[in-house]
């Protein structure tokens, strides 16, 4: 049994919409430099269980404790300065890319270190040009948003995410807003990163990045975690009836 504190630890996690019962109780665990993808129906539950590791939704029961510190507790959360502390700590990217519009694609990056982290323009600048060279989009600093495509544009929204040097990458979907052909230039900036050791969470339709770099793949349901496993065991033999049915009309309909 490892003695290295998990950078995730989820207990008895409940989320309510009004009196829909989205999230029923789930326990979980992230290891530090795990990629865990999670996967299931639309509905089931997952964006909320992401957006629950960071602050965005406030559950009503469970506790959150992520990067050593404890996000929420029985419906109480972080202060607001400490919850903006924890968030420099957790990259989130969304389906949609958020990327401020007036401003290039240098200074969408490098703003949120020399508001954050006190970086100088230059400092911040220097860093921003790295990152953009990291996601293969060098030549694009100077660009506005409106400029790019699609899967460029999520390629800068990584970036922006990692300029905060998080110790934890959420991914909510990154892909499902972009064209078939603009998703792999996208994944390959995320395998980059599971190879260098980034804890990932990741959710997401992407069923060969799911096989291919996930350590472990977790599948929801109405609300429960109802299987987690390596890859290798839940695309070939899930223990879950359930699981079979839902990738088996996933990967057809990928065919």
């Amino acid at each position: 049994m490892s003695s290295v504190a998990p950078m995730v630890r989820i207990r008895g996690l409940r989320k309510s919409f009004g009196d829909h019962v989205v999230l029923k109780g789930i326990d979980f665990d992230v290891q530090p430099s795990q990629v865990v993808v999670v996967i299931g129906p639309s509905g089931s539950g997952k964006s909320t269980f992401l957006r629950c590791c960071n602050g965005l939704e406030r559950p009503e029961g469970g506790s959150v404790e992520i990067c050593g510190r404890t996000l929420v507790r029985d419906g109480r959360m972080l202060a607001d300065r400490e919850l903006d502390a924890l968030r420099e700590e957790v990259g989130m990217v969304f389906q949609s890319f958020n990327l401020f519009p007036h401003l290039s694609v240098l200074h969408n990056i490098s703003l949120g270190p020399r508001k954050l982290r006190g970086l100088s323009r230059a400092a911040a600048d220097d860093e921003a040009r790295a990152l953009l060279d990291k996601v293969g989009l060098a030549q694009k600093a100077d660009a506005m948003p409106a400029s790019l495509s699609g899967g460029q544009k999520q390629r800068v929204a990584i970036a922006r995410a990692l300029a905060m040097k998080p110790s934890v990458m959420l991914f909510d979907e990154p892909t499902s807003a972009l064209d078939p052909e603009l998703v792999g230039e996208v994944l390959q900036v995320m395998k980059m990163l599971a190879s260098e050791g980034m804890t990932m969470m990741v959710v997401t339709h992407e069923m060969d990045f799911a096989r291919e770099v996930s350590d472990l793949v977790v599948m929801m349901d109405e609300g429960v975690i109802i299987e987690a496993g390596p890859p290798e065991t839940i695309f070939t033999s899930p223990t879950q009836d359930r699981t079979r049915l839902f990738l088996q009309a996933v990967l057809t309909r990928g065919t």
